[in-house]
């Protein structure tokens, strides 16, 4: 099948790019492709959403949407000791850091709803097709296949084998999200971070709560750091009141922590049992779960967004303001931006070359100046840890304010992967057992994500030397990916013959964490069948 633009990801920065390419010319044919079973079935975030990017592209949206939304009315931000929290002032916040204007939002919806906006245009969606195989002619993209389907877990074709087709368009869209993989393999192919900083990464880890009335608080957004993270363990939490007595609560944990024995998802259910957090949700319902990873190098870190017959978009360059947990508004400009961009080459007949205006005009606009101001926060915390990392983080953004760096830009130094240390240098962590009313076990949440994947397909979880994976990933590193792996899809099994490793890929909810944080860079995510994974409602 032939476009004029094909677009991979329908999450808000593959939808933006659609919805404005038919805004500038309603004759072109858009496609979007989506992995997910529907629109918005994989996508999680937070959110709070900052709504620049929605007043850009459908200024009507506050009225015409459909979707629950909760303006914020309340700042509240905590710094967490083990039995108590102090409250900041939100006076000696930055004024980058206040979401006064913002809105609680499931990001899912506003995707579906988007959607919706978006085939009303003429565009063509297909969700529950993944794109697998980037499609070349010369050094230029001309488009993508989807992956065959019905295939058995031996690889060969069963009884409902379909082959998978091609989309060619004389431009392609990446908009897969954190770590996409054909992005990765566009990002090395065309050398597109050559003179970059590492892309870091967080693992944010979400559920929705429908709580007691009493205890719902409309548009209160509640930040937190601390505890139980320890000083040198970089991440934070989140509570966002919106809708019908719903709580959004998050954890994040940046990737480049070194105890190999950390389990963030086991870190994010010690946390629900602080003081100050467990009352909100005594007598409440857990409605889902879900983990995603998130793209935090910003500034220093996005790779170069245009190659021959392409563009990246959205969290597959990363365009996260780290800060302030918010990333939706940049991945809608972004998508918008290289809508308008290739608008402009359709129109004087170019075709499959290398949209260099695109490139040059991000870091000028409003996601650049977005993210300019905070691209030394992230490394100060690394370098120095919470406490002072987050003073230090804050005199920056202050000063930035005033148009001037305290610090020019700074390093993030290595990738996440490399910053684990082996597990000799650290003592096991005993987390406490879930209590089945406000912290849970990984099985009964991975149930709550809706997540399934067709029994009989080829694992979608390559391990590329699983010699390797024992000598280091277990006799060095502990067995790790059974702690960082947010779902269980990965044990290391101790059998009579010695350990065996098993991946539970039924189980993947598509954080993509271990891609990222193997610490010999051993697993490789590839999309499973198309529609598989999870099928996140509310997030």
């Amino acid at each position: 099948m032939d476009f004029d633009v094909v677009v991979v990801g329908a999450g808000p920065a593959g939808l933006a790019a659609a919805i404005r390419l038919k805004q500038l010319d309603e004759s072109l044919s858009v496609v979007v492709l989506e992995k997910g079973s529907e629109v918005g079935a994989h996508i999680l975030s937070g959110a709070v959403i900052d709504p620049k990017g929605l007043d850009a592209l459908l200024p009507e949206w506050r009225d015409a949407s459909d979707f629950a939304k909760s303006e914020v009315v309340e700042d509240v931000f905590l710094y967490l000791t083990e039995k108590g929290s102090i409250r900041l002032p939100t006076f000696a916040m930055p004024k980058i850091m206040s979401n006064h204007g913002a809105y609680v939002v499931s990001l899912g919806d506003v995707c579906r709803w988007l959607g919706a906006q978006a085939e009303a245009l003429g565009v063509e969606i297909y969700p529950g097709f993944a794109a697998n195989e980037l499609l070349f002619e010369g050094d230029a993209v001309v488009g993508v296949a989807t992956g065959d389907m019905g295939v058995g877990r031996d690889g060969k074709p069963g009884p409902n084998y379909t082959r998978g087709m091609e989309l060619r368009g004389k431009y392609t869209v990446f908009a897969e999200g954190a770590r996409g993989q054909l992005s990765k393999q566009l990002i090395a192919k065309y050398r597109l971070d050559e003179g970059r900083e590492p892309q870091k990464f967080g693992l944010g880890l979400k559920e929705l709560w429908r709580v007691a009335p009493e205890k719902h608080r409309p548009g209160r957004v509640q930040h937190s750091f601390g505890w139980p993270l320890d000083d040198r363990t970089g991440g934070g939490s989140f509570l966002y009141h919106f809708g019908e007595n719903l709580v959004a609560v998050g954890f994040v944990l940046h990737l480049n922590y070194e105890n190999p024995f950390l389990s963030p998802f086991d870190e994010f259910q010690r946390f629900k049992q602080h003081p100050a957090i467990r009352p909100v949700f005594e007598g409440g319902k857990r409605l889902s779960y879900g983990a995603r990873a998130i793209t935090e190098g910003g500034w220093q870190s996005a790779p170069k967004l245009a190659f021959p017959g392409g563009a990246l978009v959205g969290c597959a360059a990363g365009f996260i303001n780290v800060p302030r947990i918010k990333g939706s508004h940049n991945a809608v400009l972004t998508g918008m931006l290289a809508a308008e961009h290739l608008a402009d080459a359709l129109k004087s007949g170019r075709a499959h070359d290398e949209l260099a205006s695109y490139e040059a005009a991000w870091r000028d606009g409003p996601v650049g100046a977005d993210l300019k101001p905070v691209r030394n926060v992230k490394p100060l915390w690394t370098k120095y840890g919470t406490r002072l990392g987050v003073m230090l983080g804050g005199a920056e953004m202050w000063a930035n304010q005033f148009g001037f760096s305290l610090f020019g830009t700074l390093s993030h130094e290595k990738p996440d992967w490399k910053a684990t240390k082996p597990a000799k240098e650290f003592q096991k962590i005993a987390y406490p057992k879930p209590d089945g009313e406000i912290s849970f076990d990984k099985l009964s949440s991975v149930f709550l994500s809706n997540t399934n994947h067709e029994e009989h397909q080829p694992v979608h979880l390559k391990v590329k030397d699983m010699g390797l994976q024992k000598s280091s990933e277990h006799d060095v590193f502990g067995g790790l990916s059974a702690r960082y792996c947010p779902a269980g899809v990965y044990e290391w099994l101790e059998e009579p013959d010695g350990p065996k490793y098993q991946i539970n890929a039924q189980n993947c909810v598509h954080c993509k964490t271990c891609d990222i944080k193997d610490p010999n860079q051993n697993i490789v995510w590839v999309a499973p069948e198309g529609g598989g994974g999870p099928n996140y409602s509310g997030m």
